[in-house]
């Protein structure tokens, strides 16, 4: 995966990280800065900057479930003219996420880059870190403002509405509670887990992921008895959170990952769950299994060395 010191990009970091136990160690986002209507500070209090037509930019992987989120906020809220968006190709290779159509990327419009670690030294000549997506840009400041996707949906959620963003809270206050708690367990052991399963690097560590994981899911499943939406009588922020590990967890996370105890498709609640969701106008034009896939077989040497990509599932 590789990451930047003081600035400079090396490629000699693994792909996924481990401690000494063999557990998977996912890196914390660097910018958190907050879009807001009129630019006041975050919930956290975090630094405020405003929310315009025409100067915000967004930086997503197709393949990447954390971006996938953004996309569909994005899409619910109509948000498609007012914050364009740059697709890095889905093959991470020895200089990261590339923006070079030749590996599946659209090019960069804003600066003609060919990596995304030069968008991050463009904000940050000095940064050291991990290079991740999504990123919103602020094109005014030339800086990242955000690279954390859990914020990045709540800004998209409010921040554009005085700007011609349609209609739709999904994060309502009144559900905030439950699904604050709800959130919390799905990325512990579901969003995450597939990736401490999938990237453990002894026996014990993957074990202890991928039953938490499929305890989850069990539950989930359960909790969707009687039930259309997770939280409420409609979709909120929990199910875009959930939907994207669901929607890579039997085409990837079931054979690439190992995580193959069961399959979505045997979880017939989630599987309805997924279902309604794409059949929102929108979410649907967000996934690519294509990218999805040749992503996680051809940029994970160390899971998977022939960078061979299954023909199947045929759907998800």
């Amino acid at each position: 995966m590789g990451q930047l010191t003081d600035g400079r990009w090396s490629n000699e970091q693994p792909v996924a990280p481990t401690d000494e136990k063999g557990d998977f160690q996912r890196a914390d986002s660097t910018f958190r800065d907050w879009l807001t209507a009129d630019g006041s500070p975050g919930p956290d209090g975090q630094r405020g900057v405003r929310a315009e037509a025409d100067r915000f930019h967004l930086y997503v992987s197709l393949a990447c479930p954390w971006a996938h989120r953004t996309l569909i906020v994005r899409a619910l809220k109509g948000l498609e003219d007012l914050l364009p968006v740059t697709v890095v190709g889905p093959i991470m290779g020895k200089h990261g996420w590339s923006f070079q159509e030749e590996f599946g990327g659209t090019g960069d419009p804003l600066y003609g880059f060919d990596h995304l670690h030069q968008i991050y030294t463009r904000s940050d000549p000095t940064m050291s870190g991990k290079v991740t997506v999504p990123v919103l840009w602020d094109r005014k400041e030339a800086r990242v403002v955000n690279n954390e996707s859990s914020e990045i949906i709540r800004m998209f959620n409010t921040a554009f509405d005085d700007l011609g963003a349609k209609p739709g809270d999904f994060y309502p206050a009144e559900l905030r509670g439950e699904i604050d708690a709800l959130n919390d367990r799905v990325y512990q052991t579901v969003n995450n887990g597939v990736y401490r399963a999938g990237f453990a690097k002894q026996q014990a560590a993957y074990e202890k992921a991928a039953r938490a994981l499929f305890e989850s899911l069990d539950w989930l499943e359960h909790h969707l008895d009687g039930r259309e939406w997770l939280v409420g009588d409609r979709m909120t922020e929990a199910d875009i959170r959930l939907v994207t590990t669901l929607m890579r967890f039997d085409p990837v996370y079931h054979g690439h990952f190992k995580c193959n105890w069961r399959r979505i498709v045997d979880y017939p609640r989630l599987h309805r769950l997924m279902e309604r969701m794409m059949a929102v106008p929108g979410i649907a034009e967000t996934v690519d299994l294509n990218h999805i896939k040749t992503h996680y077989y051809r940029s994970h040497p160390d899971v998977n060395p022939t960078g061979i990509v299954p023909i199947g599932p045929a759907s998800i």
